[in-house]
């Protein structure tokens, strides 16, 4: 099975898209490597990461869901937020990531049996914080907390590049809805910190869903949409997913784009907009 495919999009970054169409993202210096993230566990990702780079790898999990943090086993060293370690334990269920498949592949979804799946240990991680730096030899990524898709969701800065991996933090559908979910405002002054933390130094923008590289402007443009919603000047188009009820805060067509051309989108549960 073809699980995953590469190109290269930069002289030191990888692009990797999964069946699923997530985005990881190979980074590389002189000495080391860096993969954010490693998607639902299944395809053998270690052996096809070790087939584009030999060199030491440390793996950097943008937040613990089953979409980006179930392949993470197959891995020596693992960073990852422990603010996530509840939302992982929720997601590493074997049905959970089924479903997933199931949601995202329709009748494309190929055969699978258990065995095919990464088994999912405990998140004992290393602690992923915000401030922490790795140099790869030339190349140094910068960790910035993005907390609100999950409580742990952390960007980042590939310095060298000015290039921002913002993933699931900011992008053209932000879920915002779960449990472990920020509420719209809380969310807000989370985006405004980032900014601030992150202006100037970066040209570059990468997502990890839809479309991999977005326009430099999504971050303050998620933050205005934040107003919005507060000031209740949205759409609200339901929406549903794996059982979750929610709304898109502007209108989209059929590729998520918004109807009035703004950047960005929310997806979030209207009676969490503002902190209790």
């Amino acid at each position: 099975m073809d699980y995953y495919t590469s190109h290269k999009i930069s002289e030191h970054v990888t692009q990797i898209t999964s069946l699923t169409n997530e985005f990881l993202y190979l980074i590389e210096g002189e000495r080391e490597a860096a993969l954010i993230d490693t998607c639902l566990g299944i395809g053998n990702l270690r052996a096809f990461v070790e087939n584009l780079t030999k060199k030491p790898l440390t793996v950097i999990l943008t937040h613990g869901h089953v979409d980006h943090a179930m392949g993470a086993p197959e891995f020596d060293r693992v960073y990852m937020s422990s603010k996530d370690n509840p939302v992982f334990m929720e997601h590493k269920a074997l049905e959970v990531r089924k479903e997933y498949i199931a949601m995202a592949l329709g009748d494309r979804t190929p055969k699978l049996e258990d065995k095919d799946f990464v088994s999912v240990m405990n998140p004992n991680f290393e602690e992923l914080q915000e401030g922490d730096s790795f140099d790869l030899g030339g190349i140094h990524l910068e960790i910035y907390a993005a907390g609100g898709h999950t409580p742990g969701t952390m960007a980042i800065l590939i310095a060298e590049e000015r290039t921002l991996i913002l993933g699931d933090a900011c992008n053209h559908s932000t879920f915002l809805f779960d449990k472990n979910s920020y509420s719209v405002e809380k969310y807000q002054q989370s985006m405004q910190q980032l900014d601030v933390q992150t202006r100037g130094k970066y040209d570059r923008v990468y997502l990890c869903h839809h479309e991999a590289e977005a326009s430099g402007e999504i971050l303050q443009q998620i933050i205005i949409l934040c107003r919005e919603i507060m000031n209740r000047e949205t759409d609200d188009i339901p929406f549903e997913f794996m059982g979750q009820k929610s709304y898109f805060a502007k209108a989209v067509d059929k590729n998520l784009k918004r109807l009035d051309g703004g950047l960005g989108n929310i997806i979030y549960d209207t009676n969490k907009i503002f902190e209790e």
